[in-house]
Order: C-alpha cells, then structure tokens, then sequence
C-alpha cells in the first residue's frame, strides 16, 4: 500500500489522497468592471484538470480580502458579495472531479500592486494601496504605509468575510496566507515589523495580528470545515550562513503552530522566504522538508510540505517517514497535470478515473 495514496481526514473533511495542488496565481482575472476579481474560463480548466489529473485536494490561488490590497489587478477576490456565485462553478467542476475544494485568503501587505510577473503592456492601476505593519520596503518596491490600528481591525474584519464568502461558494477547505513577505508574515518577522505597540515587539505581540485573523476567520468558517495556515518556517536570515539581519526562524514556527493549533488551525503549510528579495536560499529538491518535519514532529500538527518535490518515490517518502501528511506541488503540476496519476502507476496503485475516461484505464 502507498502512504502517498492513503486519505487524510481532517475535521468532517477526508482528502482522497495526500498529493495536493498548490495555490498558484494567474492573474488573469477581470481587472474592471462588474467581474472584477472572479475566476474566468482560464482559472476553471486550470484547476479542473488537475482534480482530473488526480490531485485530493485543488487549493485555488492566493485570493484578495480587499480591492486594495492585490498584487496586480488581475488577481482573484472575494470582497464583494457578488463574487461567491463565480467561484461555485469552480467549487462544483472541482467536485464532480473527485478533488476536495479549497482557497487561499490573502492580504498582499506591502508587496501589493507589484503587477504580473511577465510583460505587460498595461500600468499598474491606482487604487491598490501598500501596508504594513512598518513603513519598510520589499527591495526596489515603495515602501508601504503602516498599518494604524483601527486599520488592522479593518483588514481582521476583512478576513472573516471573505471566509464567509468562501464558505457561500461551497470550498471545503480554507488556508491563510501567512508566508512570502505578504502581510501577516510582515507582522511575524521582526526583520518588517517594527512596531513598538501591542502588534510589534516580542514574539508574543508580533503573533498577535496572525492569531486575531484566525481567530475571525475561525469565527466565519464551519467547525465541521478544516482551516490551514501557510507559513515561511525561516526567513532564511539570522542564523542561516553568514546572515546577521534579524529574521523570523523555525523556533519561532513552532511557538506560533502550537498557538495555531490552539485557535483552531488543523493543518501547516510549510514554505520559506520572501521576506527580503536577497536572501540566499540552498535550494535543492525537497529543501523546504526538513522544517515541515521539524514543526511536526515538536508540535505533533499536521503538516503539508512543498518546495522541488518531483518524483514520486520521494513523495512517497516523505509521508512515509512523517515528515508530512501531505506534498503540495507546485510548478512540477503546471508541467504536468497528471502527476498524481503517473506517480500512482509508478507506485502500484490505480486511481479512480471519471466515467467518460474509464475505458482508458485499468480496473480494479
């Protein structure tokens, strides 16, 4: 029997199977009019082809609170009640597929309004506003206004009604961006967060701004429902080579996965980096797994790992030794859909395949 092919349930919620879709953007959806922010016919056949291709679970894109705060125009919201409906197409394509439904909230902080990743022809449009909890830039990006906090309960409140929102369109899963430079992670990391109020300070008040948005978010989203959290377990700074700046560390991951577990998160999305634009990263396959491994193992949280895992046998691997509960894939899904379905051949185990495809596959 494979570990990789083994399902995982979490609160009411089993996930057929513990290779996972990554939250990915697109940017591709409607940047004005009355469709601002909804997924198109990009963002379905995206992601229904890879809950075809075999994925348990597909977590749709790092999707905005706020119409202020996105990274480009292009990204996907839920800040509007209009937009839940658009979504439920997704929500049901992704179901009929045999994959369990799941979004990613996020507030881009100071790395909002930095556009596409690619060319493009169009400016950055006005209206998406940087912050932070300190007025301390990303690189080359203007630095971002801080956060007073009245605001902070804003974006708290914001949260909670995007999660609402979520729940309306019919996700069974929800995470929390809490990694990458985006806001919650600026207020983890002293290396962005210098404030000298109850939000910044010790690791107790810099975890303070996180917690409050899990806890409304928690307040929004069916017990019954999994909640997870995406976190850098290292910025990659003090303590890494030769880094002397300050940094959030792995010590510091642990002491917020026990307070996550506490507020009612059910599983950690271990990633690293994107605080600083010049960190230096060893990156190699399966780079990122060692923290995965380490959260789970002092916290006893689930955990899912990403970062370079490609082949299946390490997949395999890597629950098999509980360095995780789950991989989530990224770049190696968008080079190919039907990975979950290759590596299940390669590891002996026959996946259920859709009706208008069965002829094409083995029986049981």
């Amino acid at each position: 029997m494979s570990d990789l092919f083994q399902p995982l349930t979490l609160r009411g919620v089993t996930i057929p199977n513990r290779v996972w879709m990554s939250p990915m953007m697109q940017y591709s959806a409607p940047a004005e009019g009355p469709e601002t922010g909804t997924p198109t016919d990009w963002h379905l056949q995206h992601l229904v082809s890879r809950a075809v291709g075999g994925a348990g679970l597909v977590m749709v894109e790092a999707t905005s609170v706020s119409a202020e705060g996105r990274s480009s125009a292009y990204d996907l919201g839920l800040w509007n009640d209009q937009q839940p409906p658009a979504f439920a197409r997704v929500v049901r394509a992704l179901s009929e597929s045999g994959a369990v439904p799941a979004i990613q909230l996020n507030h881009p902080g100071r790395k909002a309004g930095i556009g596409r990743p690619w060319s493009d022809a169009h400016p950055p449009r006005p209206g998406l506003r940087r912050v932070g909890p300190s007025p301390i830039a990303f690189g080359a990006v203007p630095a971002p206004r801080e956060l007073t906090t009245h605001a902070i309960t804003t974006v708290v409140e914001e949260f909670a009604r995007a999660a609402r929102r979520a729940h309306r369109a019919g996700f069974r899963a929800l995470e929390i961006h809490g990694a990458h430079g985006y806001l919650v992670h600026s207020f983890l990391s002293p290396q962005t967060n210098h404030r000298t109020d109850d939000y910044g300070g010790d690791l107790r008040r810099r975890m303070r701004f996180a917690l409050e948005v899990v806890d409304a978010v928690r307040a929004q989203w069916p017990q019954e429902l999994p909640l997870f959290f995406r976190t850098s377990a290292t910025d990659w700074l003090a303590g890494h080579g030769t880094e002397t700046r300050p940094g959030w560390t792995v010590d510091d991951t642990t002491h917020l996965a026990r307070e996550l577990m506490a507020h009612g998160v059910d599983l950690l999305d271990v990633s690293t980096g994107g605080i600083v634009p010049d960190a230096t990263i060893p990156v190699s396959p399966g780079y990122q797994v060692t923290f995965s491994a380490q959260v789970r193992a002092r916290t006893g949280i689930p955990t899912a790992a990403v970062g370079l895992i490609t082949e299946p046998e390490q997949a395999e691997e890597i629950i098999g030794l509980g360095e995780a509960d789950a991989v989530f894939l990224g770049r190696e899904l968008l080079r190919d859909p039907y990975w979950p379905r290759h590596a299940a051949h390669r590891l002996g185990v026959i996946l259920p395949a859709p009706a208008q495809y069965a002829r094409a596959f083995p029986r049981r």
